[in-house]
């Protein structure tokens, strides 16, 4: 049929009719032709500075200093051999320069979840399930963060097609700022959201640990000296113990004789207290006398006065020794009440972060430049630098050019995604125009960036700007 045009912007290749979109509704048929539907984005910085068009515009250097054009709607270099969408060239405080602007594919790309809590998420290297597919693995702890990684191409392709579609939509959602609950085998449901507290089995996480319950007792020591005669804060990975600590000897702390169970590491330090848990610290216990192993009766005395708190400061008890030794709760005084809910003040807000990984491979590379080894070599030399969305990327050492970015950087809805499965996230290449000829790069296909911004052709959105929408095709 004659209103039926074939979509090349990705291997699926859809048949779209009139009016409609392709699988992935980020491209349609519009009057006869393959259209971007989302908007190319340009992110300005301080838009009351900015004229984009119309006869008064005179070019002001300003819109060339403070403009930047995303690839956020760009599209695609697919299939390779295509330049990229939009290459840009403008004057930037007297330097000729030329921005790559590309929406890439990327199959071989995944989330990493920094998620703020002491809490125990699940055992390291257990699988994450979303619906019911698994979509990644737990990593590590690190600090008083758990660590996920969601995605990655043998989750994308290597498994069932459902779970290729699960996670695909997970790493979507998440990348777009949404939030999704997340299952750990052998552990707890989670659910993340960027920028947002993460929420354990229902209850929402508040602070972030002010550090190891070692680093509690060097940060607190001074403040409790004098009002409590021993400190033991409750650690799943290194519970403190004051007067055994440096800090407790530093201040002339006398020997309380309460000795912890786990394994001592150096003196007033101890891993393995209790297994890790929703409770104090991180562990699975909710008394925290359970971790004391015995109390040596020539060292204690009665009427000691104990502090166990945790590394949040949401636990806290306070104790005295009677006469057989044996810790009996008693009103915390106002003074110690202070110090806990100073460690709870030293906390941060408990948070979780998304960042997207992945790799730039052929087609990204061939759309800038026609031997793409050297823009790689650029990229690691740091002479072309690396953007997605206009957001500052982290590039890996080493071989490729394989980037990570923080999504809440990035303007909402950045990602898409198509149904081979993958997903398709923007990535800038900016450099000087001397260096992007030297590179071999398109340069007969640069477009002055002042000609973009008068001419604001269809697909292209300023500040308030909206591109009419198109129904997506039916099945």
């Amino acid at each position: 049929m004659n209103d039926i045009i074939i979509c090349d912007a990705c291997p699926v290749l859809c048949r779209i009719r009139a009016g409609k979109t392709g699988a992935c509704d980020r491209y349609g048929n519009v009057d006869g032709v393959l259209t971007r539907c989302d908007p190319l984005t340009v992110a300005v910085r301080a838009p009351e500075m900015v004229r984009f068009a119309g006869a008064d515009w005179t070019g002001n250097p300003i819109a060339a200093r403070d403009v930047f054009v995303t690839a956020v709607g760009a599209g695609t270099t697919y299939p390779d051999y295509k330049p990229a969408p939009w290459i840009v060239g403008a004057e930037i405080d007297g330097i000729d320069t030329v921005t790559v602007v590309t929406e890439g594919i990327f199959s071989y790309c995944g989330l990493k979840l920094k998620i703020d809590t002491d809490r125990h998420l699940g055992p390291e290297t257990a699988t994450v399930t979303a619906d019911g597919e698994a979509v990644g693995h737990v990593t590590t702890a690190e600090y008083g963060s758990q660590m996920l990684s969601i995605g990655g191409v043998r989750h994308l392709t290597g498994g069932s097609k459902r779970e290729g579609v699960v996670a695909c939509e997970t790493m979507l959602r998440l990348a777009n700022g949404d939030a999704v609950e997340l299952s750990i085998a052998g552990g707890h449901r989670v659910l993340v959201q960027a920028g947002a507290a993460p929420v354990v089995d229902d209850v929402a996480e508040a602070r972030m640990r002010v550090g190891c319950g070692s680093a509690t007792i060097g940060i607190f020591a001074g403040q409790w000296l004098g009002h409590a005669d021993e400190v033991i804060v409750v650690d799943d990975h290194i519970t403190g113990v004051l007067s055994e600590h440096q800090a407790g000897k530093f201040l002339d702390m006398r020997p309380a004789g309460i000795r912890v169970r786990g394994r001592r590491s150096t003196p007033g330090r101890y891993f393995q207290v209790a297994r890790p848990g929703l409770g104090w610290g991180g562990t699975d216990i909710s008394d925290p006398l359970e971790i004391i192993e015995r109390i040596d009766p020539k060292l204690a005395w009665p009427g000691l006065r104990l502090l166990m708190v945790s590394t949040t400061g949401e636990h806290a008890a306070w104790f005295v020794l009677d006469d057989a030794l044996k810790p009996v709760p008693a009103p915390m005084p106002p003074a110690i009440a202070a110090a806990v809910a100073r460690i709870g003040e030293n906390c941060e807000p408990a948070l979780c972060s998304v960042l997207f990984m992945a790799g730039a491979g052929g087609s990204l590379r061939a759309g800038a430049t026609e031997n793409p080894v050297l823009l790689t070599r650029a990229v690691q030399a740091g002479t072309a630098r690396v953007t997605s969305g206009g957001a500052s990327v982290f590039v890996w050492p080493g071989g490729g050019i394989t980037y990570m970015v923080d999504v809440t950087r990035m303007s909402a809805n950045s990602f898409g995604d198509v149904p081979t499965p993958a997903i398709v996230a923007p990535i800038e290449f900016s450099m000087p125009a001397e260096l992007y000829a030297a590179l071999g790069g398109h340069v007969g296909r640069v477009r002055p960036l002042r000609e973009l911004l008068e001419a604001r052709p269809r697909g292209v959105v300023m500040p308030g700007g909206v591109f009419p929408a198109v129904r997506k095709q039916e099945d």
